[in-house]
């Protein structure tokens, strides 16, 4: 969820552009962005409930997100900068299709530029993964792409060309920035993996004479032959350099599955991976033994239901304590902090629960 922060600055851009169709040229290409990551085809692992990511030191972001529900999977993420609020409810749903999965975005993603108080809804194309069982596995995403401005009627409409017989048309993206008649603006064209570049144009959709195609964004370098197929900005999401002050216990960073799979030992990930899912599964028989409900940190489950093309979604909502607690930890002058990569993961609701 963090990895869509690493171009954080097209939203900066946007809060301070004052042409209202070139603002959603940049919150666009934003969103286009994280695409370059759906070309890992390694199954992640699932996050245990209650799990927590924190970043820090990139673009002036505070960013938290955290597993709110098992059994539906569910996420929930607040950022914010001083340009932009970032808030996202993410229930994936899956179809299984024998050597093939559709994935299914059920989420509601908000972006608020404060300058002018604007608000962004989101509602990105499904995804599909293809030869899951035969073949070299590989992901697209073909359909459209829809950013709308709430608070205008403006919205943006972006075609994800689905790939043809031997690749064929495969990263393409094409759409218009439309105005609230839905006359188009501007025209937007690109590859989710390489660039976008967007250029005026009439009510045709025709470019304008005069004017010529400018480059919006560019992918960052990435290392070559990386075997986790990250950037370099994913790498560091997953090291402490991004990792605030006194990290909390339940950071994915922490996950001991996770660090073994980083230093290349797939046994020790395989069995740790167990652990933290039984210990899961040990914590639901206890809540369920007392009576008990889980309760998420930092965000709180609200009674808005939400409409999506893939079913409803259930809202939760950032409830402020995160930026109460940063702000007291980053006041105190302590000068014995821990090690922070001696931080024993703990996402548990209840201390010390044996398994057996």
């Amino acid at each position: 969820m963090a990895e869509l922060m690493e171009y954080s600055y097209l939203l900066d851009e946007a809060d301070k552009c004052e042409d209202p169709y070139l603002r959603l040229v940049y919150a666009s290409s934003w969103a286009i962005s994280v695409y370059y990551a759906y070309q890992r085809t390694w199954k992640p692992f699932n996050p245990i409930l209650g799990e927590t990511y924190e970043m820090a030191n990139h673009g002036g972001i505070t960013f938290i997100s955290e597993q709110v529900s098992h059994h539906p999977p569910m996420s929930a993420g607040h950022a914010e900068n001083e340009h932009f609020t970032y808030d996202v409810t993410s229930k994936l749903k899956t179809k299984f299709l024998g050597n093939s999965l559709d994935v299914y975005p059920v989420g509601r993603t908000r972006v608020t530029l404060k300058k002018d108080g604007v608000v962004l809804d989101l509602v990105p194309p499904p995804t599909k993964v293809n030869n899951l069982i035969f073949g070299r596995t590989w992901v697209d995403s073909p359909g459209e792409m829809i950013m709308s401005n709430l608070t205008t009627g403006d919205k943006v409409v972006l075609y994800f060309q689905p790939c043809g017989w031997f690749g064929a048309g495969r990263y393409e993206v094409d759409g218009y920035v439309y105005n609230a008649e839905e006359e188009p603006k501007i025209l937007m064209t690109g590859k989710w993996n390489e660039s976008l570049s967007y250029q005026p144009c009439d009510l045709e959709g025709e470019p304008l004479q005069g004017t010529e195609l400018k480059e919006v964004w560019h992918v960052a370098d990435a290392p070559k032959n990386d075997k986790f197929q990250y950037t370099y900005f994913a790498h560091k999401l997953n090291s402490f350099d991004t990792a605030p002050k006194k990290l909390l216990a339940s950071d994915s960073r922490l996950r001991p599955d996770r660090y073994a799979l980083e230093k290349g030992d797939l046994s020790k990930a395989g069995a740790e991976k167990s652990s933290l899912e039984e210990r899961q599964r040990a914590e639901k028989r206890t809540r369920e033994a007392k009576g008990h409900q889980f309760t998420p940190r930092w965000f709180d489950l609200t009674d808005e239901v939400t409409t999506t093309p893939w079913g409803d979604l259930e809202i939760y909502r950032y409830n402020g304590k995160y930026t109460e607690h940063r702000a007291t930890v980053d006041s105190s002058d302590s000068t014995n902090e821990a090690d922070i990569t001696s931080i024993e993961f703990s996402p548990w609701q209840y201390g010390n629960l044996s398994t057996e």
